[in-house]
């Protein structure tokens, strides 16, 4: 039979996870319960922050913990330690608050980039607007959230992988962005054979143990359409903007609009939308071919009561086989102008 001495001392060495201290220390062991006949244990558990994913983690130490000497059934509630329980953590508080991105507490400005639907360049408009913030002078990380069709890396001519340091993982810098991906990940281009709940788990790690330092800026590469995984990343983010990328064609905007309406449902707010691919532009004779139509982005920007950031053109970057990198535009680039236009605007909104 469990004790109320062994309940304490199971938990009590169990760090709060956001002041690294153990329960026991902090007082975090508010209450304990045991019922005999059935062998059920409850706990009330005092944490410095409540609603993180790390508490998650820490519900299901205790389960197991517990289960595991001998209960049958375990109630868990938590509520949040008193102020002057963590004035004398404070320090400590507020380091593990600037280590953890889906904090509320945290100042980063999360922007998603989303599209309805795959081939509109959204992965590459969210390679430029990260390179291009990163130009303007802001601290910036790029998540390639694409699980399934992650591309980044190879757009951004990255061939090293991250490492780990400290048990935590030390993302990639290319120009002065800071990137992690699921390319870094798998062997070969392989294909990622996952469901749901384990891309949950690694999209929360890419949140949680990637060492990302001061941030003004994160930027989240969402896969197309309104799936699970893009409907895992609208949930764990804290709050977030979001950017729509679509074609002129009526089709793309018609479809880019549910992605729009899935961040609106979920509390987020809409920073603007991008049209790419707007036109063709001879070089011989500057005449401009609309090769997807036109007044897409206009429509979905009326339709979703936002901004038309920018309409980008159909056009190649200039390729540096020394510093290779296939989708990047330069900064004196008449794109890579366009993207830095786009980037003092989304400055100017957040």
């Amino acid at each position: 039979m469990i004790t109320e001495q062994q309940v304490h001392e199971l938990i009590g060495s169990m760090n709060d996870p956001i002041l690294h201290t153990t329960l026991a220390e902090t007082g975090g062991i508010v209450e304990i319960s045991i019922k005999e006949e059935k062998m059920h244990v409850s706990v009330k558990i005092a944490l410095a922050k409540t609603g993180t994913p790390e508490q998650m983690q820490l519900q299901m130490a205790v389960v197991d913990a517990l289960k595991g000497a001998g209960a049958e059934s375990v109630g868990i509630r938590f509520t949040e330690l008193p102020p002057e329980a963590l004035e004398q953590f404070r320090g400590k508080a507020g380091e593990a608050v600037e280590d953890n991105l889906l904090s509320p507490e945290n100042k980063v400005q999360f922007i998603a980039i989303a599209s309805g639907k795959g081939g509109v360049g959204k992965s590459t408009v969210s390679v430029n607007l990260a390179v291009a913030l990163a130009r303007a002078g802001k601290k910036v990380g790029l998540i390639d959230a694409d699980i399934y069709g992650f591309s980044v890396p190879d757009m951004m001519g990255i061939n090293k992988r991250p490492v780990v340091r400290d048990e935590r993982i030390i993302p990639v810098d290319r120009f002065d962005v800071k990137v992690i991906s699921m390319a870094f990940f798998v062997e070969d281009n392989a294909p990622v054979i996952w469901r749901g709940p384990m891309l949950g788990k690694m999209l929360n790690s890419f949140f949680t143990e990637v060492e990302w330092g001061e941030l003004d800026y994160l930027l989240l590469d969402l896969p197309p359409g309104t799936g699970d995984v893009a409907l895992d990343v609208h949930a764990m983010l804290p709050s977030s903007k979001e950017i729509i990328v679509t074609t002129p064609h009526p089709t793309a905007a018609f479809v880019a609009a549910r992605a729009g309406a899935m961040a609106l449902q979920t509390d987020h707010s809409i920073l603007g939308v991008v049209e790419n691919m707007s036109y063709y532009e001879s070089k011989k004779t500057g005449e401009r071919e609309f090769v997807f139509g036109q007044g897409g982005g206009e429509k979905l920007a009326d339709e979703l009561r936002t901004d038309l950031l920018g309409k980008l053109p159909l056009q190649q970057p200039d390729w540096d086989e020394n510093d290779f990198a296939p989708s990047v535009y330069g900064a004196d680039h008449r794109l890579g102008e366009m993207y830095a236009e786009i980037a003092k605007q989304v400055i100017e909104r957040t």
